[in-house]
């Protein structure tokens, strides 16, 4: 007991977070789920997906819809399996899951982003678009983007000599961005769930709807094998996951039909759509003006807000709100001042370009531009810190238990689960270090080529190294830390353009180079998910070295089959003809910025907003930390400076509340295993829903638009 009593106090063990970090507790066995049942179906969902996908995006703006979609595809490989008296177990329908994600998320890039078959059809838009003809952008757009012959663009033919620059550069994002992502995030993942043990909430929703589907086969097989060995109750009281998981596929049917089904088939026979519940919020900001100045005020009417906020920490949750109030507090602050005789009495005119009338979208807008887009650098800096110190100070401590206690070393040391796949930290670094190094030495020679007599642009050269080496593993860090206490990201906006346009250079190329500039935070919680499946890391890694050519080739092959039977954006491509040209015109704005002459960003950027960030998160962390409040309290609390977006904070808190105060109190901590299958199974639902919509929508306006 002497010995005991010396020991140096460890770190303070969060409730919460320690309830949720035993939600589900990985297995003690891996198992790898690249089989080959996995790679023919991973070959089917790349052959069905990817024309799908942009054929969607162009019509209805959502080639996948959503993350929905992979629970369909792989509700639907199950049932095919089964059709052939094959089951599939957890490692391979997680690894199914895993690809049917990775691809739709792959093809199906926003405009803009220059990235596989969208990013093609896009480039050949937006050169010749009415909007960045007339801000000067157009004709310096270089030829590894799009070809400058109008009559080649004209042709809509993808596969001549003149686009092989642009599809050199479009393969090389989609494989070393992918190769990139997977690696930093895995490193992200060792750091935070193996040494900080995080708990990362949103892991076990993926998790626990892969084991009710896994469990539900291995469940109709024992019922077939002996009657006698059933149960009393009927040999399925194991299997909870799946009834449960259907009761949330059920709910989400029904509020998806009302939600997106009713809006969806009636747009697509009427000249306008029938809503009972308005998509994808009610917007207040214009009739609350008067009263709350330069606050944004919205609230979504969505059933799944509230499931997912009894699916996040409830301290988080209450730390989101609280921070919806900092905002409606100090926005009007911001806008009005205080009057001298108050504290701190400020004439106010921070948030100046604000009017009455701005509706939400144009309201955060204005308020990122005046005085939160420097604030958040310095929230995020604060956040990063008190990462970084975080695992200073458990390094510290570990060392000093090592050395007080060297027997029992053992048991204190960051446990690696064996079998799981994993592999050095020291091939992490250099495998990242070598991508990063590859990032600069290509985009420094695309940048050449546009004008050699300028030489190497040594300016970008150094962004482009404050990104690979600073940025990106600081912001993806802390969307990482993030991820793993509250199941959020933190995004600082308008750091590419700030930093592109104080380099000082001159012209548009800049801004279509494939930058070192990303955030990986979310990876972390694949892997956990991953982790807690029994699944084996290797699956993914040899699933992506399998279907990135395969998704590379299938997605031009597409993308020029769906170019050839029309220009595009055309007629017959709804989304594409009403909202490109708005994104064209967006974007020119931002690359115009380095044609010379003033913009918004260059007034954005403001040391004094950075530095008072990092002071204000500073001293809230360690306020909170001195009075012990919750580890999730706190980062809601944190990230609610940063302005607060209501419309998904409202419902998120009212489901926080519903699921604390009377269904955990009916259930106990049966309830924290319940939700998170309920929520996956509701997003099955409302993806079926989804799915089968957008397929009407389709066959509606392919059927009307016949002559006869």
């Amino acid at each position: 007991m002497s010995k005991q009593s010396n020991n140096p106090p460890g770190p303070r063990v969060d409730r919460e977070l320690e309830e949720f970090r035993s939600l589900l507790e990985p297995p003690s066995t891996f198992e790898d789920g690249f089989s080959w049942a996995t790679f023919l179906g991973a070959i089917f969902v790349a052959l069905l997906m990817v024309p799908g996908s942009i054929y969607m995006t162009l019509i209805a703006g959502t080639g996948s819809v959503g993350p929905a979609a992979q629970w369909v595809t792989v509700i639907l490989f199950i049932e095919v399996a089964r059709r052939a008296n094959k089951t599939l177990r957890k490692a391979q329908i997680f690894t199914l899951f895993y690809v049917s994600s990775a691809i739709m998320v792959t093809v199906s890039q926003l405009e803009g982003n220059f990235h596989g078959g969208m990013g093609a059809l896009w480039a050949q838009f937006y050169r010749t678009s009415d909007a960045a003809t007339a801000a000067g952008v157009a004709e310096q757009i270089p030829n590894w983007v799009a070809p400058r012959d109008p009559g080649v663009l004209d042709s809509r033919y993808l596969f001549r000599w003149e686009w092989l620059p642009a599809l050199g550069l479009i393969a090389f994002n989609m494989i070393v961005g992918r190769l990139d992502n997977m690696v930093l995030g895995y490193g992200l993942f060792r750091l935070t769930s193996d040494l900080e043990r995080l708990p990362f909430p949103m892991a076990p929703v993926q998790a626990q709807g892969i084991i009710a589907l896994s469990e539900e086969q291995e469940e109709e097989i024992a019922s077939h094998v002996s009657a006698s060995d059933e149960p009393e109750d009927g040999g399925r009281t194991g299997n909870w996951r799946w009834r449960v998981f259907s009761v949330g596929a059920m709910l989400g049917l029904v509020f998806g039909l009302v939600y997106l089904g009713l809006p969806t088939v009636t747009g697509a026979l009427l000249d306008e759509p029938i809503t009972i519940l308005p998509v994808p919020f009610i917007d207040y900001t214009a009739e609350t003006a008067d009263l709350l100045s330069a606050v944004p005020i919205a609230i979504a009417l969505d059933l799944g807000q509230v499931i997912l906020g009894m699916v996040l920490p409830f301290w988080a949750m209450v730390g989101s709100f609280l921070g919806l109030i900092i905002t409606v507090v100090a926005n009007p602050i911001l806008y009005n001042g205080l009057p001298e005789w108050m504290p701190f009495a400020f004439q106010g005119d921070i948030l100046s370009t604000w009017n009455a009338g701005d509706a939400m979208q144009e309201t955060f807008y204005k308020n990122q531009i005046d005085f939160y887009f420097s604030f958040s650098i310095g929230i995020a800096m604060a956040i990063a810190m008190v990462g970084f110190w975080s695992v200073a100070r458990g390094l510290i401590q570990y060392r000093r238990r090592k050395r007080e206690h060297a027997d029992s070393l053992e048991a204190m040391t960051p446990t690696v689960p064996e079998g799981r796949g994993d592999i050095p930290p020291a091939l992490i670094v250099g495998i990242y270090l070598t991508i990063a190094c590859l990032y600069i030495t290509v985009s420094s020679w695309l940048l050449y080529t546009v004008d050699p007599e300028k030489g190497i642009h040594w300016n970008v050269v150094g962004v482009m190294c404050f990104y690979a080496f600073l940025y990106t593993p600081l912001v993806s860090y802390v969307s990482a830390r993030l991820e793993g206490i509250a199941g959020e990201v933190v995004n600082i906006p308008f750091v590419r353009e700030a930093t592109l346009i104080l380099s000082g250079y001159q012209g548009v190329a800049v801004w279509f180079l494939p930058m070192p500039f990303h955030n990986y935070g979310s990876v972390t919680v694949l892997y956990r998910s991953c982790e807690l499946t029994g699944t084996k890391f290797w699956s993914m890694w040899k699933s992506e070295l399998l279907l990135t050519p395969i998704v590379l080739v299938g997605s031009l092959a597409f993308a020029h089959f769906i170019w050839q039977m029309g220009p595009i954006p055309g007629p017959q491509y709804l989304y594409a003809q009403e909202w490109w040209e708005v994104s064209a015109a967006n974007q020119a704005i931002v690359h115009s910025s380095t044609l010379g002459g003033f913009t918004p960003f260059e007034q954005a950027l403001t040391w004094q907003y950075i530095v008072a960030g990092g002071v204000i998160g500073s001293i809230t962390f360690a306020a909170f930390s001195w009075i012990g409040a919750p580890i999730f309290l706190v980062y809601g609390v944190v990230r609610g400076l940063n302005q607060t977006l209501p419309f998904a904070v409202i419902p998120q808190f009212i489901g926080a509340l519903i699921g604390r105060y009377y269904f955990q109190r009916k259930l106990g901590l049966m309830w924290r295993q319940y939700i998170p299958v309920v929520f996956a199974g509701f997003t099955c639902g409302m993806g079926l829903v989804g799915t089968l919509g957008i397929g009407f929508t389709f066959l509606a306006q392919a059927v009307f638009q016949l002559p006869f």
